[in-house]
């Protein structure tokens, strides 16, 4: 049996989802649904909390607890590396992910630096170096309007990028089709990706900077990205706040049978 908080949260959830409770309008006070019979002070309160940390509302000295104004973004999967966009023209996957999602966008809600540094051994391995090698890191916070959404930094090899402007550190993305683009003109020719996701608590600092509400995880992406030789041309490793996006994927079902591909 669930605990009554969490019977709560789920009651006031579902009048959220329905309408009941519409963006932008504030919860009842904690009090009044003491007085309504609906559990203990600590009980609405926990309540509040798990709304809060699965993105529903956010709560704020003297305003309460309000339910949030916005759905998730969508985060795109294949169709947000679409060659199409960033190739022919100068759309780059966050604002793909924004054209997807029917929000506006401005470049300088992305900002970065750029530095060299040793690789980790995470970063070294993708990339097929000894620990400790120097790579570029190029570190992107992207916001919605004044609101962080992610961070993404991406590694690449400094034979790859020198001397481009993947190592220019001027806010936006790096020019026309971002970094993808500047690779593409380099000789890089991207032919397949790889991502893996991670759901996890976030660090002190991750948390300040995402400007997360308390209990609120995040999503760690490893992309992985590759000419069709095999050549790792860049690591990215991204942080997420959870609740601040819906990861949509739309693909055609493989059959490796009918491929040669599959296994006896």
């Amino acid at each position: 049996m669930a605990p009554k908080w969490r019977e709560l949260a789920d009651r006031i959830a579902e009048k959220i989802r329905n309408g009941e409770y519409a963006p932008g309008e504030q919860l009842p006070q904690i009090r009044d649904l003491v007085d309504a019979g609906e559990g203990s002070k600590s009980t609405v309160h926990a309540a509040y909390k798990a709304l809060e940390a699965e993105g529903l509302v956010t709560s704020s000295r003297g305003h309460g607890t309000v339910v949030r104004q916005r759905a998730p973004l969508k985060r795109l999967g294949i169709a947000r590396y679409d060659k199409a966009k960033w190739r022919d023209g100068d759309e780059v996957a966050f604002i793909a992910d924004r054209v997807a999602s029917g929000r506006a966008y401005r470049r300088n809600e992305q900002t970065q630096s750029v530095s060299r540094v040793k690789a980790s051994a995470l970063v070294a391995e993708a990339h097929g170096l000894p620990e400790g090698a120097e790579v570029y890191a190029r570190a992107r916070l992207v916001k919605e309007g004044a609101q962080p959404t992610h961070t993404l930094t991406s590694y690449y090899r400094p034979e790859h990028v020198e001397g481009t402007r993947i190592v220019d550190p001027t806010p936006g993305p790096a020019g026309r089709g971002g970094g993808f683009r500047v690779l593409h003109d380099a000789g890089y020719e991207i032919d397949h990706m790889k991502e893996e996701l991670f759901a996890r608590v976030p660090t002190t600092d991750e948390a300040q900077l995402l400007q997360l509400s308390p209990g609120e995880w995040v999503v760690e992406l490893h992309r992985t990205t590759c000419t069709a030789d095999g050549t790792v041309v860049e690591f990215a490793i991204g942080v997420h706040a959870a609740t601040r996006f819906a990861w949509a994927y739309d693909f055609k079902v493989p059959d490796s049978a009918n491929t040669g591909d599959g296994s006896k």
